[in-house]
């Protein structure tokens, strides 16, 4: 089988190699799609990485959607469309085949689009973590309430069709990129903040009366985007930190004495792929296959399985939406 290997820093190559084989309670997967994920990039450019060169074939993805052609579970048989979302150390969803745990498969509907439940991984990341930042039988309705979102990326994106079906009343969003920010306009959003002319905080503040937001979401990754959600939050608000690390080690910067005087509550967020029964997982296949949740910006540009260096460099180029690789199946 072909797959895409990260054979050094930055450096991704077209190989073949054998079909795994399955082991116990394992399924083996005829890859349709896999999804590039920030994460990747960072573990493809930023030297998040802490294994050996070559890595494994198919890694770092974890995004993927397939069809069943083995199956060693009960719980799946052949011919069964599968949402894949494997634990990061096991990710493989950039290989045409892949031998997948059954705790890591999601099975989607009959009849269901696979090239938009592919978006059910991304999405489900940010349901899960929804239920960390707002979790309403602790804070109350979100009715009349303000979000703001720093980061329009996919995961940013769907934090804003999120915060809206939650019942916030104003959803703020930030980004540098145009074409993102018109997408947040199309999802709901009310006020969109390009950061190449304006300020973030500043636009919360102004969307707040002076106040601050009370769930500040910030989903790209950088120090400085983590601290600005700190002078975004009103007191006693809250603060989500989806993104990434901006290092892969040692201590990184961040505004003590604004956290201090704010008093928020502040949660961090990932590793949906290890939540008992995948329920988040679950919960976004059946938002995008019922229409409640829009993915149509989502589903290209799709590129083949031997330009993957390509696709790579265009998602850390941000060319694009959410750029995916086709695998075949």
């Amino acid at each position: 089988m072909r797959a895409v290997q990260l054979v050094a820093p930055g450096r991704l190559e077209t190989v073949e190699v054998p079909v795994p084989e399955l082991g116990d309670d394992e399924v083996l997967v005829r890859s349709h799609r896999g999804s590039i994920c920030g994460s990747d990039l960072h573990i493809v450019f930023d030297g998040f990485h802490r294994g050996e060169f070559p890595a494994a074939p198919g890694f770092p993805g974890h995004e993927g959607v397939g069809t069943v052609a083995e199956s060693r579970s009960p719980g799946f048989a052949p011919g069964d469309a599968v949402l894949v979302a494997p634990v990061p150390r096991d990710a493989r969803c950039f290989a045409e085949w892949q031998a997948v745990a059954a705790r890591s498969l999601v099975k989607l509907p009959d009849g269901g689009d696979v090239d938009r439940l592919l978006m059910a991984q991304q999405l489900g990341t940010t349901v899960y973590a929804m239920r960390r930042f707002w979790p309403e039988a602790v804070v109350g309705s979100a009715t009349g309430r303000t979000a703001a979102i720093c980061g329009a990326g996919s995961a940013g994106l769907f934090f804003a069709q999120l915060t809206r079906r939650a019942g916030f009343s104003t959803v703020v969003i930030a980004d540098k990129a145009p074409s993102r920010l018109r997408i947040a306009k199309e999802f709901g959003a009310d006020v969109v903040v390009d950061v190449t002319e304006g300020s973030f905080v500043e636009a919360v503040r102004e969307a707040t009366g002076g106040a601050g937001a009370d769930l500040v979401i910030e989903a790209v990754g950088y120090d400085e985007t983590r601290i600005q959600s700190l002078h975004a939050v009103r007191p006693r608000g809250r603060v989500g930190y989806f993104g990434f690390p901006e290092k892969p080690e040692g201590p990184t910067t961040w505004d003590y004495n604004e956290a201090w005087n704010k008093q928020p509550s502040i949660e961090h967020n990932h590793s949906t792929q290890v939540e008992p029964g995948l329920t988040a997982f679950r919960e976004a296949v059946d938002l995008i296959h019922t229409g409640a949740v829009e993915v149509g910006p989502f589903l290209d540009p799709v590129f083949p399985l031997e330009r993957a260096q390509e696709a790579f460099e265009a998602a850390r180029d941000q060319l694009g939406g959410k750029i995916a690789i086709a695998l075949g199946g």
